[in-house]
């Protein structure tokens, strides 16, 4: 059994090691080198989705991981009055990580294995040679703005938040940093993410009409936002552009959509990657129940892909969707202040939220 993933990142390089796992055979292809200038960018692995990259996908040391057991959220208009609080007892919410040390760990360990091999896209001809020579059982596309997006993923809900992300990592003097801030500002949600006790992650998602800021300007802004840190220097800051985006169809015959491809949603949850590795959840299984019923890999794995993530990937951007607009409104409105903190004491509405950024939505 032979897979094609397209794509070289995290999404393409995780699934293909679950996959490699499984003894299947699995060639990535990629246009150009995985862009490293992006070195302070980071992700939140939900606690649940970390125990199944542990198991089922690649072990990683302990040393490159920061566990969060608690979410503080807070509204720039009730200024020092935390609106929503989330927290686990012995347990951890979420753990974070550098995305190139997870990159290079993932590829890394790979490039080790016999069933696993790396094929460079040198043009758009090499898309129609895959398709043209039919050596692979299924093909994955992990990339936007490819050959296939273009022509059997273009037809898409999506919708421009007219935001820019903007990303940086702060060095500080050393504190107990387990705790996550995100702070709903008059320009949008920024989130401190702690990466240990010295370093700190900010992801500030900004509206358009802010979107000629320098890097002076954001790291002014971030100071003056800072809830708790003696910062004592920054990383370059980086930034990029956010939209919703949900695909109309999963699959075309035997290729079917993955990550970015299929869905992006807006940063303010840490939801994105943890979507994805709740794909390759449910895509793994299909496949294992394939191969243990002796069955081979075809356009079945497609259909049933599609008919178990579809709806529930839906329904999730939408929620985060929701709560982006719900306090975007919140901004603009002081009636809501007082639901909102109401809505943050309420013990049930918190248990429930955490458990759908743990394990997303069941039906």
């Amino acid at each position: 059994m032979n897979v094609c993933i397209i794509g070289d990142g995290l999404t393409s390089l995780s699934l293909a090691k679950n996959l490699v796992n499984q003894k299947i055979v699995v060639h990535i292809y990629h246009k150009t080198k995985k862009n490293k200038s992006f070195s302070n960018r980071t992700i939140g692995i939900s606690r649940d989705n970390l125990e199944f990259f542990q198991n089922k996908i690649l072990k990683i040391n302990k040393k490159l991981l920061w566990k969060i057991d608690k979410i503080e959220i807070f509204s720039e208009k009730i200024k020092n009055d935390r609106i929503l609080n989330f927290e686990k007892n012995k347990n951890n919410l979420f753990t974070m990580i550098n995305n190139n040390k997870l990159y290079d760990v993932l590829n890394k360990n790979l490039l080790k294995n016999g069933l696993f091999k790396k094929i460079s896209i040198k043009d758009d001809h090499f898309y129609k040679k895959i398709l043209k020579e039919k050596k692979y059982d299924l093909i994955i596309n992990c990339e936007s703005k490819n050959y296939f997006e273009k022509h059997f993923f273009y037809k898409k809900i999506v919708k421009d938040y007219k935001n820019l992300a903007y990303t940086t990592i702060f060095q500080h003097s050393p504190i107990k940093n387990k705790t996550a801030t995100q702070i709903f500002t008059k320009y949008g949600p920024i989130a401190f993410l702690p990466l240990s006790e010295k370093k700190t992650s900010v992801v500030y998602s900004v509206n358009l009409i802010k979107s000629n800021l320098s890097q002076l300007n954001i790291i002014n802004l971030i100071k003056q936002y800072n809830p708790k840190y003696s910062i004592k220097s920054f990383d370059k800051v980086n930034k990029f552009n956010l939209k919703l985006s949900n695909s109309r169809n999963y699959y075309h015959k035997n290729i079917i959509g993955f990550g970015d491809c299929i869905h992006k949603i807006h940063p303010l949850a840490g939801q994105g990657f943890n979507m994805t590795i709740r794909d390759i959840k449910v895509i793994s299984d299909i496949i294992k129940n394939k191969v243990s019923l002796g069955m081979q890999l075809d356009e079945s794995i497609c259909e049933d892909f599609e008919k178990k993530t579809k709806h529930l990937n839906f329904i999730f951007s939408n929620g985060i969707d929701f709560i982006y607009e719900f306090f975007n409104i919140e901004r603009k409105n002081q009636n809501l202040d007082k639901i909102v903190k109401i809505l943050g004491n309420n013990k049930t509405l918190n248990n429930m939220l955490t458990k759908y950024a743990d394990k997303g939505i069941s039906i």
